[in-house]
């Protein structure tokens, strides 16, 4: 890949995982865009959040189907980005965006 080329969302952490049939899900955290309000970690044991620089993190990227509703309500309630959030769950098999999902039409909306 050139340097000069934008990075796609999706292929983020690809190269070191699972296989999509193991971990269908993972997630795309736009970290630096994280503003520390820990609804995540509220809702989803899957998310924690430092005590020392409050920033929230995710446990695993990449999951199966028993970790996919607290993962998705984790992006659903992050109210980052002014309600459009900044953890995004993805399904590996489409590249659909399944949370938080705020066009509606399942594209990834990260904003980098």
């Amino acid at each position: 890949m050139d340097g000069d080329e934008p990075v796609d969302p999706a292929d983020v952490g690809e190269a070191d995982a699972p296989p999509v049939a193991e971990a269908p899900y993972k997630v795309v955290f736009e970290a630096n865009r994280c503003i520390g309000a820990g609804e995540c970690a509220a809702v989803s044991e899957n998310w924690e959040v430092s005590l020392s620089t409050g920033i929230a993190s995710p446990r695993a990227f990449f999951f199966d189907e028993s970790d996919l509703d607290h993962n998705l309500r984790a992006a659903e309630v992050c109210p980052a980005k002014k309600g459009d959030g900044v953890i995004h769950v993805v399904d590996r098999r489409t590249g659909e965006e399944l949370a938080p999902d705020p066009t509606g039409d399942g594209t990834l909306s990260v904003d980098w």
